[in-house]
Order: C-alpha cells, then structure tokens, then sequence
C-alpha cells in the first residue's frame, strides 16, 4: 500500500511524532466501555508510555511465530473475523515485506521509503475483510499504490491461479521492491506463471489491460473517487478507497449489476494524497 501515513479504526495514540492506531474493542484493557477509553486524556502520557502500552498488547515475536501471533491479535481485538482472511496473513509473511530490521508484526505502519509506508496490519486485515467477498477464486482484482506488494499478495493468494490481480504504483523502485519480495514469497509461483503482475504507473489511471476487476483498493486518499477506476470496477464489484483532504472516511463504492453506484463509510482514516510521483516524492 502506497504513500499512507495513518490508518485507524478508532483511536489515534502520539509517540514520538509518529501516530499509532488501536484496533477495535482495545477498550477491554482498563475501560469498561469504548466511550470511556475514547475520552481519556491521552496528552497526560508521555511518548516512552504510550510506545510500551501499544508495544505490549500488539508486539508479536519473530517468523512463523510472530505472524500467527500478529493474525491471533487481530482476531482477538475483532478485526479480523474471516478464516479466510486470517489464512491469508498467516501463509503471506509480513516480515517478507517491510524493510530489513522492521518490526515486521506490529500493529504500526513501517516506512518503506520514498515518502511511503506499509500499512499496519489491522488495515490490511481491514480491507481484505471488506474486499473478501470479491476475492473469490477466479476474480479480478487491481491494487493501486501497491507499495512493498504484501496486499497484492494477498490478493493473489485469495483469487488463485484461476483470477488476476494487479498492482501499480507510480515509483519504480517500490515496483522493483515487491517484485524481489513476491518472489520470495508463498505467491512466487502466481507472479511467475503471470496471474499476479506489478506494474509502474499512475494507479488514478488504473489499469485497463486486465479491467474489469471484482475488487479494487486505493491506498491514498483522493479528493474525489476517480473516474478511471469507477469505469473499471465490474458491475457487482466493490472498491475501497479513502476519500478526503484533512478529514478522511474509507469509503466502500458498490456498483450494481445495472452500473449504479452505492456508498458507505466504514471508518475514519488518515492517509496521504493520491497524487503524482513528483509531488509524493517532493522533498525526498
């Protein structure tokens, strides 16, 4: 997932100048009720606290043990309710992904360079949920910042040999990146066989040679959902897509069997720019 700072179901927690998310129903650690853990003063505590609280419920261990950990996390705080979804990120290794010495299978987003991020896993685990229908065995799906390449991977897991997904994003060196982790990964065989593709590009634009896609997911936020994508999503599929400038919602975009569109927020988020590869890269 390209260029994404925050990510957050519920409740933002500040450290050291970086922003961390608590998944859903945290609010079993010392509060009885989800409005009594969103009105805590979180300014009284220090950066150094508030790093040991998250490090402690949602820090896993490392390999095989640290992604079971991570997934059996996520199921525990409810984000993750679909076996298929918890199978997924169990078989695709985060660790794989993110930049060597990482803490790969903590609950955080990790910079990945390039004025990006690899979104934390509550989020991935997030939109897999949202997107799980569409990922059948057989689908199409196109994934746009598709940053490191883990979601993509996913993608590619839950659609199968008999789908197609892609990815596109707009720094070469990022396309690069995920093509060396796929390949080392339990979806090499699908990258190489060319059921999984990775491509550079402006993901605005989409990518028309496989369209249309069951599933579509936007790792920036746009001002507006763009039109490209709206006209390749298939009638019956869905999008995710966070929409917004300061103030962002993830927006769920359903388009029926007669070309209508329906939407619907699922959270608050926090996301940078869809924008061009100039301007993501301004200042790096």
């Amino acid at each position: 997932m390209r260029a994404q700072v925050l990510i957050c179901p519920t409740i933002t927690l500040k450290a050291y100048g970086h922003l961390y998310c608590a998944p859903r129903r945290l609010h079993r650690y010392g509060s009885s009720s989800p409005s009594q853990f969103l009105n805590l003063n979180l300014s009284r505590f220090s950066g150094r606290l508030l790093t040991s609280f998250f490090s402690m419920q949602f820090q896993s261990g490392a390999g095989s043990s640290g992604k079971k950990a991570m997934v059996e996390n996520l199921k525990r705080y409810g984000v993750i309710s679909s076996k298929r979804v918890a199978q997924v990120m169990e078989d695709l290794d985060r660790g794989l992904f993110v930049p060597a010495g990482s803490s790969a299978y903590v609950d955080t987003p990790v910079p990945i360079g390039y004025n990006a991020t690899i979104s934390a896993p509550h989020m991935h685990a997030t939109c897999l949920q949202l997107l799980e229908d569409k990922l059948q065995p057989g689908m199409r799906a196109l994934d746009v910042g598709s940053g490191t390449g883990y979601l993509t991977g996913c993608f590619a897991l839950m659609v199968g040999a008999e789908g197609r997904v892609v990815g596109v994003d707009h720094i070469p060196e990022l396309v690069d990146m995920s093509i060396k982790n796929i390949e080392k990964s339990v979806a090499a065989s699908l990258l190489k066989k060319g059921y999984l593709s990775l491509h550079v590009g402006d993901g605005r634009k989409g990518w028309q040679e496989f369209a249309p896609y069951d599933a579509i997911h936007v790792g920036a936020a746009a001002s507006e959902i763009p039109q490209p994508l709206l006209d390749q999503l298939k009638p019956g599929g869905r999008m995710v897509i966070p929409l917004g400038t300061y103030f962002q919602e993830l927006k769920v975009i359903d388009k029926s069997e007669d070309g209508s569109i329906k939407a619907h927020t699922e959270t608050s988020v926090r996301y940078v720019p869809l924008t061009s590869r100039d301007e993501q890269l301004g200042g790096f």
